[in-house]
């Protein structure tokens, strides 16, 4: 009867120590460093810009905003965008 009760609970804690074990580590690393870095210094913000597309342009700015810390304590850093319609000159 002990048995029965009992062999529940240790299948359960098992599962829950080998699933414990394999915790995921975070990556933090980007493909392309235009868009995310890493680092206590802030990235210069790019120039602004104007795109032609054919029958209208597009000003584009770019800036560095930090998005939080590393477990080690380093700056994340992600460009953010805003695209605004203007008229060609």
């Amino acid at each position: 009867m002990r048995l029965r009760h009992t062999l529940p609970l240790m299948v359960a804690a098992a599962l829950l120590a080998g699933c414990a074990g394999n915790a995921i580590s975070p990556n933090y690393s980007s493909s392309n460093p235009d868009i995310m870095r890493i680092g206590d210094d802030r990235p210069a913000d790019p120039e602004k810009r104007v795109e032609d597309l054919g029958s209208y342009c597009v000003k584009v700015t770019e800036t560095w905003n930090a998005h939080g810390t590393t477990p080690d304590g380093q700056s994340l850093w992600a460009k953010d965008t805003a695209r605004k319609v203007v008229p060609c000159n």
